[in-house]
């Protein structure tokens, strides 16, 4: 399967939003920079972003809400944050 910017961001904002743990995150990510295929006119930015989520388990990169955001809008997407009463 080809990753595309889509894909990438659907796993980011799954993770934002609880529905994907971190270690799933990471996981997925070190699978895709193995598996190496990514959209052609992509290829770079997604492997920058893939490559730093598949690191975001060590205690030296911790993932922070703005790196999603920064690599969101590396992959053309923006973050929003909705508070709702439960």
């Amino acid at each position: 399967m080809t990753i595309t910017k889509k894909i990438a961001a659907s796993k980011i904002a799954a993770y934002l939003q609880h529905e994907l743990s971190l270690a799933d995150l990471v996981d997925w990510a070190e699978n895709a920079m193995q598996e190496g295929a990514f959209a052609r006119k992509d290829a770079k930015v997604l492997a920058d972003v893939i490559g730093r989520l598949g690191v975001a388990d060590e205690r030296a990169f911790v993932l922070t809400w703005e790196d999603c955001e920064d690599m969101l809008k590396r992959l053309g997407y923006s973050a929003r944050v909705a508070v709702i009463a439960s």
